[in-house]
């Protein structure tokens, strides 16, 4: 496969002053010596001038003779060229692709929506000006196949498939580094360099999206609850150790039972406790 190769180009500021010459001078020698065929020359200088080129800074120019790479230009500056050179312009600046999200589905199928910013520049001119149509067009649609790929490999999270060690929701960097890496062996072929990639949006779709949310809330009610329970259950061991060391008060198996209820019911509850005083005996 030929490879980027590069151009050597003349000088534009000595061209531009022997092209000048030769018109002023053929012109000159027309009207002053009347000798027609010097207009052959002024031709010439016409015909030369096409070849100017001016390349700015990160940015080339790809040229082409009848069909032929002949190399790409890199520095910048103001240059002269075979005037039937075929000049195209491809800029070297990175640039950024900040996509719509679009719906697919994650590894266990749910319907998800996600989007992902790419970083991007030209890295070798020729794959991009002849191994594809449209290198710009080519990274939009490629990006978006790696995206879908990627969120299609992992769940959205951990719910519905609790040995996943790695979610699209909770997996980081480590799935933006998986994301960068399959898009730089897609475009790899329009020499394309990836900078970076990383997602910046991701959702369920609108479907599921409100199902999706009592579920999580459900989750985070438990486990709040699991807590609730386990912090009761230490406070009431602790009252319970502390009547008995202390010899505040002997309990009997029945009593400690009661005790333990009305803990647990104080603790666990929602709202606050509303205690009954009991002006009598500890039994009526």
């Amino acid at each position: 496969m030929e490879q980027e190769k590069t151009f050597k180009a003349i000088n534009g500021y000595g061209m531009l002053t022997l092209i000048l010459l030769l018109f002023v001078g053929s012109i000159a020698g027309v009207i002053v010596v009347k000798f027609i065929p010097l207009f052959i020359i002024t031709l010439l200088s016409l015909i030369l001038s096409i070849g100017f080129v001016i390349v700015n800074p990160n940015e080339s120019a790809v040229l082409v003779l009848f069909g032929a790479y002949k190399g790409t230009i890199k520095n910048y500056g103001f240059f002269w060229v075979n005037p039937f050179f075929v000049k195209k312009k491809i800029s070297l600046r990175a640039r950024n692709f900040d996509s719509d999200p679009i719906k697919v589905n994650d590894k266990v199928g749910n319907p998800i929506k996600i989007g992902l910013v790419l970083v991007w520049k030209v890295e070798e001119t020729f794959r991009a000006a002849f191994q594809v149509d449209d290198f710009q067009h080519f990274v939009l649609v490629q990006s978006e196949a790696a995206l879908r790929k990627i969120a299609g490999v992992y769940p959205y999270d951990n719910f519905e498939d609790e040995d996943a060690d790695l979610t699209l929701r909770s997996g980081g960097e480590q799935i933006n580094h998986e994301l960068e890496k399959e898009i730089s062996e897609r475009l790899e072929l329009a020499g394309i360099h990836v900078i970076e990639a990383r997602i910046n949006y991701i959702a369920y779709a609108e479907e599921i999206a409100s199902a999706m949310l009592r579920r999580q809330q459900a989750a985070a009610v438990i486990a709040a609850r699991e807590k609730i329970v386990e912090g009761a259950v230490g406070m009431v061991d602790m009252a319970l150790k502390a009547f008995e060391g202390k010899e505040v008060i002997t309990l009997d198996e029945e009593s400690k039972a009661a005790m333990v209820s009305n803990l647990m019911v104080v603790l666990c509850s929602d709202e606050a406790a509303t205690p009954i005083v009991n002006a009598g005996t500890l039994n009526h």
